[in-house]
């Protein structure tokens, strides 16, 4: 009896410690929400990326539960509230409206975002040292930079007078950007027309109105797919556009200046593996994109009749040709 009991007690006390082993290696599920239209938007591999170079392979230490909308604002809360519901430990976002709906849908999951360009502006946070709450992530600094861009676009077509700054009505962060975008375009001679558009329809209705000798100016949401619409007319009537990140040049677009996604993603990985070992993210300052890049297609400059400056060549990071 006595033997009996013995490895009775052994075993009750193996079974806990066996439960707590098989609990913790349990991946750390990560949920991803943005408006993309396929599961491996830049973004996304960068955050990958960067969780394999410090240690986290995807299957073993961490899996990914990721929702994309195709540029339907009206499917991201669903989204973000499914992902709430699957319990993942935290989400990691895209862009202005992703981050809202997660920040709406819950105060609990950590949130980790990017490719917000202005998080105090679009309300995501109060204060870029110590955000409040559940959410942290990297700035894409889209206010910061509209100036440059504009400039850019006047260096490579310093014909243009008017150009175009179509952007999705519901983004709260274009009020800072066209503040900014007017000022620059006023000390550069420019006359720019800022148009929020809520639908296709509208989008449609404003992209019939450009005419030769315009430019247009892209905005960095893909609601709606604003950025593609743009990028097809600049083509269509050999209007030069500027975009906001080196993605559309790789497409077809003649110039873009900003942050790199996919390294943003990277950058990225370093604040969510943190969030995994326990640090809370109002503890987690957030930061501006690290790399920011100027792109140029030079084929597309050829069919648009741009001739490209010397000290864009000298200073661009990347060439599509």
């Amino acid at each position: 009896m006595s033997y009996v009991w013995v490895v009775l007690v052994a075993l009750l006390g193996v079974a806990p410690f066996t439960a707590e082993a098989q609990e913790a290696r349990r991946p750390h599920r990560i949920g991803v929400l943005n408006e993309a239209w396929a599961a491996n938007h830049p973004t996304v591999e960068g955050l990958k990326e960067g969780l394999r170079d410090l240690g986290l392979e995807e299957g073993r230490e961490v899996t990914f539960d990721i929702r994309f909308t195709e540029g339907k604002p009206e499917a991201t809360p669903a989204a973000a509230a499914a992902l709430m519901k699957a319990g993942v430990d935290v989400i990691f976002t895209s862009q202005e409206a992703a981050t809202q709906a997660a920040k709406d849908a819950t105060q609990k999951i950590p949130i980790v975002f990017t490719l917000v360009g202005d998080p105090i502006a679009a309300g995501i946070v109060r204060q870029l040292a110590r955000p409040e709450g559940n959410l942290t992530g990297v700035s894409s600094l889209s206010t910061r930079l509209v100036p440059k861009r504009l400039e850019i676009l006047k260096t490579l077509a310093p014909g243009i007078r008017r150009v175009w700054f179509i952007y999705y009505a519901g983004d709260s962060t274009t009020m800072a950007m066209t503040v900014r975008a007017l000022e620059a375009a006023s000390r550069l001679k420019l006359d720019l027309l800022p148009k929020g558009v809520a639908t296709s329809e509208e989008l449609a209705r404003v992209l019939q109105q450009i005419r030769r000798g315009d430019a247009l100016f892209a905005p960095e949401v893909s609601t709606l797919d604003i950025p593609a619409a743009i990028l097809e007319v600049s083509l269509l009537s050999r209007s030069p556009a500027v975009f906001p990140s080196a993605l559309w040049v790789g497409h077809g677009g003649l110039v873009s200046y900003g942050p790199d996604y996919r390294a943003q993603g990277v950058q990225a990985a370093r604040l969510v593996e943190k969030v995994l070992r326990g640090i809370r993210p109002h503890d987690l300052p957030v930061e501006g994109a690290d790399k920011i890049d100027l792109a140029v297609n030079l084929k597309t400059a050829a069919l648009l009749g741009v001739a490209v400056p010397r000290k864009i060549l000298l200073r661009a990071d990347t060439f599509r040709r």
